[in-house]
């Protein structure tokens, strides 16, 4: 079967079967080709250059450009001028940072110059002059060791407390149990008693006691400037041996070791000593200098001790006044274990009261 003819226009020219689809096919390939065209010829009818094109413009323009030309100039002109200002103040900071550092050093050597000449005249005081006074005040205050005849005080625990006289067996506490040990602040009477008496230097167990010290309790141990002591407590003191044995023993703190001794068996003994000698005290430090204080008239109170604290700060010299409040009795044993607990937690200073 013959094909059928192409249709052809009225015209009577040929037409394309795809005729009909010209224009989706300008769509699809030339969308943008009319646009960029547009845009080019208007860039053409304005001209290539972005410069204003009336007169106002351009004068805008210039007035612009010569203002920043100006801001920049003055800028740099005041630039260069303060540079030698600047370096002028930096070179004065100079040498003014050096002149001190001159003085400093002028200083510093005078300073060594006169603590040379110090040196010097202390040196050549000592060797002219008596040093016993400075002996016997170091032996005094507890920085010096010192020998001399005394007494010496032997306190221990009850026997079968637990320690002391029966250490075998930690358990077996007796039958006056925690009572019948040494506590703190029976320490304290005997070393306040013995001042009292007039002794001259004392120690516990080899520690030196100053007016600095503190006797103390930690648990069930006994502390001296912080140093755990065990039983038997040995309690040197420097003075005249008999006198001063029986001064301590008809003063409060003899008195309160003889009562303890009756009604919780801690023994203690006194023993007179030909001669004694007590080292000089750990770690002293002077806090405070200044002038002797004028002594006080013989009928004016002696400072009475607190009774607030387990810490006793001892005197280095004998008391001029008795301790405060004499035992008149045997104490209870709920006074010592009252006692014995507050020690183990207060830090307070002066002697206890019984």
């Amino acid at each position: 079967m013959p094909a059928s003819p192409t249709p052809s226009d009225p015209e009577g020219r040929f037409r394309r079967p795809d005729a009909s689809m010209s224009l989706l096919t300008t769509v699809m390939e030339h969308s943008l080709d009319d646009g960029y065209a547009e845009a080019a010829r208007a860039r053409g009818a304005e001209g290539s250059s972005r410069l204003p094109s009336t007169a106002k413009g351009r004068l805008v323009l210039g007035l612009g450009l010569a203002l920043a030309a100006v801001v920049v100039t003055v800028g740099a002109v005041n630039t260069h001028a303060a540079a030698p200002v600047l370096a002028k103040e930096r070179d004065a900071l100079v040498s003014r940072v050096n002149d001190a550092n001159k003085a400093a050093d002028e200083l510093q050597r005078q300073v060594e110059a006169d603590r040379d000449k110090v040196e010097r005249a202390q040196d050549a005081a000592l060797q002219s002059g008596d040093d016993s006074g400075a002996e016997q005040l170091a032996a005094r205050t507890g920085t010096g060791a010192i020998t001399g005849p005394g007494i010496k005080l032997v306190i221990d625990d009850a026997s079968g407390s637990g320690s002391g006289g029966n250490v075998s067996d930690p358990r077996n506490t007796g039958s006056y149990g925690k009572d019948g040990r040494v506590k703190d602040h029976d320490l304290q009477y005997a070393v306040n008693g013995l001042w009292l008496a007039g002794a001259e230097a004392v120690s516990v167990n080899g520690q030196r006691l100053t007016a600095l010290s503190a006797i103390r309790a930690a648990g069930d141990a006994i502390l001296v400037d912080n140093r755990p002591l065990v039983p038997p407590y040995t309690v040197l003191a420097i003075g005249d041996g008999a006198r001063l044995a029986q001064a301590f023993q008809d003063n409060e703190g003899g008195r309160y070791l003889k009562i303890i001794q009756e009604s919780y068996g801690i023994r203690s003994t006194v023993s007179t000593q030909k001669s004694l000698t007590l080292p000089a005290a750990l770690g002293v430090t002077l806090r405070v200098a200044g002038p002797e204080a004028s002594a006080e008239p013989s009928g004016s109170p002696s400072p009475s001790p607190s009774a607030s604290g387990s810490g006793s700060a001892l005197p280095t010299a004998p008391p001029s006044g008795a301790v405060s409040g004499s035992p008149s009795g045997a104490p209870s044993k709920s006074t010592r274990s009252t006692a014995t607990k507050s020690t183990s937690t207060s830090t307070g200073t002066g002697a206890a009261t019984p």
